[in-house]
């Protein structure tokens, strides 16, 4: 069987998938696709919940799994609730600690945040990154009255908490996204 027939039976049994859908079966299907690209750039954007919502939208699918013959398990469902929940909670925990580890104060941690909005309408995606670390040293030298050596510490592990919440919800999201993608196609 060459490539470009095992090609063709894919994009045939899709669309058999897909022309077996009623109007409402579309409709959760477009809403999932919605969710998981919100859940992407959730990731980045801290306003967005990135893994709820491409949890949300592999859930939408389950829904109306058995309907179809769509492969998702109840066991698959549990276990990635409980990652998205336990990579939500890290997302809030760890940005912190390292924060705290590194000697930084609550002024440093909203410092990073303010930065974070400030750079994302001045040089997104970069400037959100850069932002964070500027905002969360300068909180610490203007707020907290730090000397520069112990603010830009501070901002470091303010830089390395956000980088790795970041990077967990962004792994969890990519997954989930790509399982989305593997059940329907």
């Amino acid at each position: 069987m060459t490539i470009h027939s095992r090609f063709c039976d894919k994009i045939f049994h899709f669309s058999v998938k897909i022309s077996n859908f009623t109007i409402v079966d579309t409709l959760l299907l477009i809403i999932s696709l919605i969710l998981a690209l919100l859940g992407i750039a959730g990731c980045m954007a801290p306003v967005l919940p990135g893994p709820p919502l491409n949890y949300a939208a592999v859930a939408l699918l389950y829904f109306f799994s058995d309907k179809y013959g769509l492969r998702i398990s109840d066991s698959y469902m549990i276990i990635w609730f409980a990652v998205t929940v336990l990579v939500t909670v890290l997302d809030y925990v760890v940005p912190s600690f390292l924060t705290r580890l590194t000697g930084g104060s609550s002024a440093g941690g909203k410092g990073a945040l303010a930065g974070m909005f400030v750079g994302i309408f001045l040089l997104p995606p970069l400037g959100m990154i850069m932002g964070a670390f500027l905002g969360a040293m300068l909180a610490e030298l203007l707020i907290s009255g730090r000397s520069l050596q112990d603010s830009l510490f501070a901002a470091f592990g303010s830089f390395l908490g956000f980088i790795l919440g970041t990077g967990m919800k962004l792994i969890v999201s990519v997954m989930l996204t790509i399982k989305l993608i593997m059940v329907v196609i």
